[in-house]
């Protein structure tokens, strides 16, 4: 069977429009900001694995170069879909087509193939906490349905199988339904309320006595309970930043307005009060909680705008609490990420699918940096299919200035819309 671009539409789909920023805040945020997540997988890995997974779909298990020429509109490159594949020969072997020698073909490697297999046991192992995921992220909506042109985009940073809308509404028929949508669109909804998954991260972290196992924290969120005191979120600003007496003082007053649980309902609250904006806060907070590298694009929040009830220009947020979010404007595209998942740029305590994906970040970075000897260098890699990535760090650290121009020039399209600040 031949794979086609729309075989591979199937797959990519729903690919959002890059961002050219142009608000100074933004632009001073991201300079102080950049690097701390530069070293987690990078949007390009995110096509490779597309890309993996378009070949496993095809009957024969590899593509060959005429098939991939179509490919390059729908990955959003702007170099040659051949040249982009060619360049991690550590994850795409090419080898003659059996019948026409001259057209070349190009198959996963066995490091490739191996970590592939990885990570769909992983989603087998961690099925539970996939479904638990999903319906958190149903249960923060209005109808409790989130339409699913609006939920694939979001299946890598939430950590979902490409196939969830098939195979878990299949398997989970009491807990999904894809439904057609007041507004004619196929929707995923939930069927059946958790009244435990209905604990916001927040809320377990302080009860659990915060993150750093404050005592504290523990006696903080008993006083909480018993509604003497507000939740506070965990703060940290950019230096300079939060030692200003105003800045302080703002934040201070915002921490004493009462926590309002992503879970509650929340339509009787005054949109414009102070209230409602801490809700919000709480929301976004919980929503980057929930995904496998506490951050995502801003245009897949603004996406579930209306889902999440959330007001017409919330992106605004990030930028007025810089304590609790930041931005990366890289690649024209607008990310923000929760500052608690992060500690000297790496994540406090990543799933282990993040830790399937960094392997496979780690050979996609070794054939592109030694792309002559990518093919020679495999039997090495071999062995970090089954070993950590701890010892990782320091040569990602070292080549992170050179990550983040490739990254930039992949991911880099032209010709589409440009995004505003605006909602």
């Amino acid at each position: 069977m031949k794979l086609t671009s729309k075989g591979l539409f199937s797959i990519l789909r729903y690919k959002s429009p890059a961002y050219e920023p142009t608000n100074l805040l933004y632009k001073q945020q991201c300079r102080t900001i950049v690097k701390t997540i530069s070293l987690t997988p990078t949007p390009t890995s995110r096509l490779l694995s597309s890309s993996g997974t378009a070949i496993n779909r095809s009957s024969t298990s590899y593509i060959t170069s005429k098939s991939i020429s179509e490919w390059q509109k729908l990955l959003g490159l702007t170099v040659p879909t051949l040249r982009f594949i060619r360049r991690y020969p550590t994850l795409f072997e090419e080898f003659p087509h059996p019948k026409y020698p001259s057209l070349p073909c190009f198959r996963l490697t066995h490091i490739a193939t191996t970590l592939h297999n990885q990570e769909l046991i992983l989603y087998q192992t961690h099925e539970s906490d996939i479904v638990q995921r999903l319906c958190r992220l149903l249960m923060m909506t209005k109808n409790k349905m989130i339409p699913l042109q609006s939920l694939h985009p979001l299946k890598w940073d939430l950590g979902l199988p490409d196939d969830f809308d098939r195979n878990l509404v299949n398997k989970y028929p009491d807990q999904f339904q894809v439904v057609k949508g007041s507004n004619g669109l196929l929707s995923l909804k939930l069927e059946q309320w958790h009244e435990d998954f209905a604990v916001s991260e927040l809320q377990k972290s302080n009860e659990n006595g915060g993150k750093l196992g404050s005592s504290s924290s523990s006696g903080e969120y008993r006083q909480f309970k018993r509604g003497q005191t507000a939740l506070v979120f965990p703060m940290s600003f950019p230096r300079g930043y939060g030692a200003q007496k105003k800045v302080r003082a703002w934040m201070e007053e915002f921490q004493k307005l009462p926590y309002i649980s992503p879970y509650d309902d929340s339509s009787r609250i005054d949109p414009n009060s102070e209230l409602m904006e801490k809700r919000v806060v709480g929301l976004l907070h919980e929503f980057l909680s929930l995904t496998m590298y506490k951050k995502t694009k801003r245009n897949y929040l603004r996406s579930l705008r209306e889902e999440l009830n959330l007001p017409h220009k919330f992106t605004r947020i990030f930028t007025r609490y810089p304590g609790i979010f930041y931005l990366s404007l890289k690649c024209k595209t607008t990310t923000v990420a929760l500052k608690e998942g992060y500690r000297r740029g790496r994540l406090v305590d990543p799933h282990p699918l993040v830790r399937s994906r960094e392997k496979f970040y780690y050979v996609m970075r070794t054939g592109l940096i030694y792309r002559n000897k990518g093919f020679d260098l495999i039997p090495q890699l071999d062995n970090l299919a089954n070993d950590g990535v701890d010892g990782m760090e320091q040569e990602e650290s070292e080549e992170e200035e050179f990550e983040t121009v490739d990254e930039c020039y992949e991911e880099e399209t032209s010709g589409v819309e440009v995004d505003s600040d605006e909602d």
